[in-house]
C-alpha cells in the first residue's frame, strides 16, 4: 500500500490490468448523444467533430447544453470527444444537439472517432492532411454497414510529425511526403504505401474488412487482425499499393513521443495558433462562452487542450490576458498538463477514491514525480495516458498504489 508520499514502485511482471482479450462478450459502452451512459452524476452523452474541428460558436451551443442538461462543465476525453456529464433530461439533450446540428449523421454518431494532427496545414507536418479527413468522413456515413462499428474504434490521420499515431489508432494514416501516405492499423505503421489519390479509398477497404472481420472485438489490435487488413487493402488496390518495410513512431518523431502543443504558435501566414491546456480535461460554460467570441476555427486535441487557430496578434493577446486567469493553461512548463485522473468519486460508482481531488491536493502539496501521472479510482484505469507515466491506482479513500508504467 502507498499513500501519496511515497516513491513508485515497479509493475508486477504479471500485471493484466491493461490487457484487452481478443472478444468480449458484452457491446461497447461508448456513449453517443442518444445513446448515453449511466453514471453516479448522471448520464454521459458524448459529442463528436471528425478532425476535432469546431468553429468557436459552436462552443456558445455546448455551454448551453452543459447549462440546460449537465452539470455546467464540458468535458474533453482522450479520444478528442466532447461530453456532457449529469445529463436528467437525455432525450432532451439529444434533440438539442441534433436540432443545432451538432449530430449530422445519428446514424453513425459512435464511429466518428476521427483526429487529426491538429497543426496540419499551418505549421509543419509533411502533408496537409484535413481535407483526406473530410473526404473520409463523408464516405464513412455514406456506407450504412460502417454504422455498427464498436464506439471504441479510432481513425487517425497524421501529418507525418507522429502526434496522433502515437495515440494508436485502429485505422488510419500518416505522411511520409506530399503525396505518399502510409496506411496505419492496429496502432502502427503497416508498410503500406499509397498516393493521396488512394489514401482514403485505402482506409475505406480496412474499415470494411474490419467491419467484417473483428467478431465482437473493439479494437484492432486485440483482434489480431493487422495483417489481413493490411493484405485485404492491397489486393483491393493492386498497382495503388505497395509493400515497404514499416515505418516507426521514431521515423517521425526522434523521441518516440512527439510533443503536444502548448501555448503561443507563430503561424507562416503571420496569424497565431493558442494551443491551451485544462484541468482534467474540464472546460466550464463560462469559458467556452469568452471562446466562442474569439470567432475562430477551434481545435479539439486527445491531449484534453484545444487549439485556437488563425488568430490575430493583438486577438491572442487579449485571449491570453482573458482567459489564462480563467482557466486555460498557456505555460508548457505546469503541472497541471503532466497530470490527469479519471472522473473519480462522486461522478463514478466504481470508484475507489476522489481522484481529481486527490490529485489537485498532491500537486499543490509538491508530492509528485517528475514526469506523466495518471489518477485511477479502480483497475479499469480511464482516461490513462499513451506512454511512460506513473500510475497512480486507489485502493481506499486517498490511498493508492505507485506504479512506473513504460
Amino acid at each position: 500500500m502507498n499513500t501519496l508520499n511515497d516513491q513508485p514502485s515497479q509493475p508486477d511482471a504479471d500485471d493484466t490490468s491493461e490487457a484487452h482479450p481478443g472478444q468480449r462478450d458484452r457491446v461497447d459502452g461508448c456513449p453517443g448523444s442518444r445513446r448515453v451512459h449511466i453514471a453516479a452524476d448522471g448520464a454521459i452523452g458524448r459529442l463528436r467533430f471528425p478532425g476535432g474541428l469546431l468553429p468557436a460558436p459552436g462552443f456558445a451551443v455546448l455551454a448551453d447544453l452543459a447549462d440546460n442538461f449537465g452539470d455546467g462543465d464540458i468535458h474533453f476525453t482522450s479520444r478528442g470527444n466532447l461530453q456532457i456529464r449529469g445529463i436528467r433530461n437525455a432525450s432532451g439533450f439529444a434533440d438539442a444537439a441534433e436540432e443545432e446540428r451538432l449530430v449530422p449523421y445519428p446514424s453513425h454518431d459512435r464511429v466518428r472517432n476521427i483526429l487529426q494532427s491538429p497543426m496540419t496545414g499551418r505549421v509543419g507536418g509533411r502533408a496537409d492532411v484535413s481535407q483526406m479527413v473530410k473526404d473520409f468522413d463523408a464516405a464513412l456515413c455514406a456506407d450504412e454497414s460502417l454504422a455498427s462499428l464498436p464506439g471504441r474504434t479510432l481513425f487517425a490521420f497524421d501529418d507525418g510529425r507522429g502526434d496522433v499515431l502515437a495515440e494508436a489508432p485502429d485505422l488510419g494514416l500518416v505522411a511520409l511526403g506530399d503525396d505518399e501516405v502510409e496506411l496505419i492499423i492496429g496502432g502502427v505503421a503497416s508498410g503500406v504505401v499509397v498516393t493521396q489519390e488512394h489514401a482514403v479509398d485505402a482506409v475505406m477497404e480496412a474499415t470494411r474488412q474490419w467491419a467484417q472481420q473483428r467478431g465482437t472485438a473493439w479494437r484492432v489490435a486485440e483482434a489480431d487482425a493487422t495483417v489481413d487488413l493490411a493484405g485485404a487493402v492491397v489486393d483491393a488496390l493492386g498497382d495503388g499499393a505497395q509493400w515497404r518495410e514499416p515505418s516507426t513512431l521514431a521515423d517521425f518523431s526522434p523521441a518516440g513521443r512527439p510533443e503536444k502543443p502548448v501555448g503561443w504558435i507563430e503561424q507562416p501566414d503571420g496569424l497565431i495558433s493558442l494551443a491551451a491546456g485544462l484541468r482534467f480535461g474540464i472546460l466550464p460554460a463560462r469559458l467556452a462562452r469568452a471562446i466562442a467570441q474569439t470567432q475562430t476555427t477551434v481545435h479539439v486535441t486527445p491531449w484534453y487542450s484545444l487549439i485556437m487557430h488563425d488568430l490575430q496578434e493583438e486577438v491572442a493577446e487579449q485571449v491570453v490576458r482573458v482567459m489564462a486567469p480563467n482557466g486555460l493553461i498557456f505555460d508548457r512548463k505546469s503541472s497541471w498538463l503532466k497530470v490527469t485522473a479519471c472522473t473519480g468519486r462522486p461522478g463514478c460508482e466504481k470508484s475507489l477514491a476522489d481522484t481529481r481531488g486527490d490529485a489537485a491536493h498532491a500537486i499543490a502539496a509538491g508530492k509528485l514525480p517528475d514526469g506523466r501521472v495518471h489518477f485511477s479510482g479502480c483497475e479499469r484505469r480511464c482516461g490513462r495516458p499513451k506512454g511512460g507515466y506513473f500510475d497512480y491506482l486507489a485502493t481506499g479513500d486517498g490511498e493508492y498504489d505507485v506504479t512506473s508504467v513504460d
